[in-house]
């Protein structure tokens, strides 16, 4: 099976909800398809082929809250690096770095532990969905306040039409799904 067909196979068991979590959001949901084992297997592929091509010197996949980081460990893993998580307030203990950001939905903030990126190293930001981009971004500028270099940003699904990309103009995106 070739990666267009993988990919169609993974969109077709994305749960789509309407109405959650508050009226007017149509929510994808990624975990419908990873209960099925051959969407696992494709989505790892993918993603794998994915940052071989487009990020091939990455040192660091930094996975967000609360999905991002199903992915980053695996991903870690099987490239040979390692991997950090970037969580909601109040999760992660240590010494912290924060920035608040905006969703489609209200407001929260991120954190991730200071020691997390080295200062300098290869970051890829990883999560399931960009929305309205204020998680990608608010990601983006934790890393780069603890000295790393985000090399870009990876994710599953893309609502294109909430233009989140215009918040990332400094950063390459790539999305496997676009709706």
């Amino acid at each position: 099976m070739n990666n267009e067909e993988k990919l169609k196979f993974i969109k077709q068991h994305i749960g789509a909800y309407p109405d959650f979590p508050k009226k007017g959001i149509l929510f994808r949901d990624i975990f419908g398809a990873l209960t099925n084992e051959q969407c696992c297997q494709y989505l790892k592929a993918l993603l794998l082929h994915n940052i071989r091509e487009k990020y091939p010197n990455v040192e660091l996949i930094v996975g967000l809250e609360s999905r991002g980081f199903l992915f980053n460990l695996m991903l870690a893993s099987e490239l040979g690096i390692g991997c950090a998580a970037i969580r909601k307030k109040g999760k992660l203990p240590g010494e912290c770095l924060s920035m608040e950001y905006s969703l489609e939905y209200g407001v929260d903030i991120f954190e991730m532990q200071k020691s997390a990126v080295k200062p300098g190293q290869k970051v890829l930001i990883i999560d399931d969905l960009l929305a309205t981009g204020g998680s990608l971004e608010a990601a983006n500028k934790l890393v780069r306040k603890a000295g790393g270099d985000v090399v870009g940003c990876l994710v599953i699904m893309e609502m294109k039409f909430l233009e989140g990309r215009k918040k990332l103009p400094q950063t390459k995106v790539h999305s496997l799904i676009e709706y």
